[in-house]
């Protein structure tokens, strides 16, 4: 069995250039990520967590090949997305997919489902249409949608099914890893959960790979295996969900973990118990 990690970030740095401020002065620069790496087994799950401005987002562009770091190395299984050929990362696309973070606006209202599913098959260029069609209507059985969802639009779908269709989007090129970038922040607390169960039960049955980004620490629990913790572009600390949870080392974690909510009884005053119960005994007739 090879200890070869699916995913291996090298020492990630990307820095922006912003406009001048003034006509001759150089032009600012913000370090979004400062020499960020890790590895991720195929069939795990990494969380990356952080507050808005950490650099997940920036993270997840450069692991998705989305944008150039300005040094590092993205490698999946081995080879470096950054340096390859145009043509070979569009094949290589096959086996790292991603979905967004709001599924309203990551779904063309234009286009069926079946398009906005079968895209990736599209662009690949190896697979008839009846064979996308066949493959669409697989992977919305797969997320839990029902075959003759393929010819409807998004507007049709709560958002907790918009997610869904993201989510067959990204399987249907039969992906080793998939990048989810704040998957269930834009949906209802009743909805999130769901979401998140149907990703754990395809890692499951198709043994994928997760990096999810989020913000929020009870989402990260419920899905990884590990957690780094982004701060300003620097991963500050990395352990295991359990860990993090119990035994948060850096400020930041620990204000984090703090900000999660928890739910604890209050002890009721004796008085007010024996009021309360009182109350809800029937009246004599």
């Amino acid at each position: 069995m090879s200890h070869t990690p699916l995913l291996e970030v090298r020492d990630l740095v990307r820095t922006y250039t912003l406009p001048r401020e003034k006509l001759f002065a150089a032009p600012p620069t913000v370090e979004a990520l400062k020499g960020v790496g890790f590895c991720l087994q195929a069939g795990k799950s990494l969380g990356v967590v952080g507050e808005s401005g950490s650099g997940k987002s920036t993270l997840a562009r450069l692991v998705m090949a989305l944008d150039a770091p300005t040094s590092g190395q993205v490698l999946l299984q081995g080879q470096d997305l950054h340096r390859m050929p145009a043509n070979d990362l569009r094949r290589a696309r096959k086996d790292f997919q991603m979905v967004f973070q709001d599924p309203y606006g990551s779904l063309d209202p234009r286009q069926t489902v079946e398009r906005i599913v079968s895209e990736p098959l599209q662009a690949q260029g190896d697979s008839s249409r009846a064979e996308q069609r066949a493959r669409t209507i697989e992977v919305l059985q797969q997320v839990g949608l029902r075959p003759q969802d393929v010819d409807k639009y998004p507007h049709e779908f709560s958002g907790g099914q918009r997610q869904r269709i993201a989510i067959a989007r990204a399987l249907i090129t039969k992906p080793q890893l998939i990048v989810a970038d704040e998957p269930v922040s834009a949906l209802d607390v009743s909805v999130q959960a769901q979401v998140l169960n149907l990703m754990q039960d395809l890692q499951t049955e198709f043994g994928i790979t997760y990096m999810l980004i989020s913000h929020d620490l009870a989402v990260i629990n419920h899905l990884c295996d590990e957690v780094v913790v982004l701060y300003k572009g620097e991963i500050v600390e990395r352990g295991t969900p359990a860990q993090l949870f119990q035994h948060a080392q850096h400020p930041y974690t620990q204000k984090l973990v703090g900000a999660v909510p928890q739910v604890r009884p209050r002890r009721r005053h004796p008085q007010a118990t024996q009021t309360a119960q009182a109350q809800a005994m029937p009246s004599p007739v």
